[in-house]
């Protein structure tokens, strides 16, 4: 199991544009990449989850990847992450 944590700076937050951008992105591993925020977690690959957890600019989120590919799957997340919010 791999994992980082992100402070949101997007001053939108985590809204469909870049919901829709990280999803699409963590469908591309077989790993399960989750994130978290206040104790609650959706998974990364379903876009309503993710906006269903109302991630605003400020928030700390953590990201977790685990399975096969977990190394390179938060390596390519977190890169998104760092570009996007």
């Amino acid at each position: 199991m791999r994992e980082f944590s992100y402070t949101i700076t997007d001053e939108i937050g985590i809204h469909a544009r870049p919901a829709g951008t990280i999803a699409k992105k963590a469908k591309e591993f077989a790993s399960t990449i989750t994130i978290t925020k206040d104790g609650k977690t959706a998974e990364l690959k379903k876009l309503m989850a993710v906006m269903a957890l109302g991630i605003k600019q400020g928030d700390t989120v953590t990201v977790t990847a685990n399975g096969e590919d977990e190394e390179i799957a938060i390596w390519a997340i977190e890169k998104l992450f760092q570009a996007e919010l």
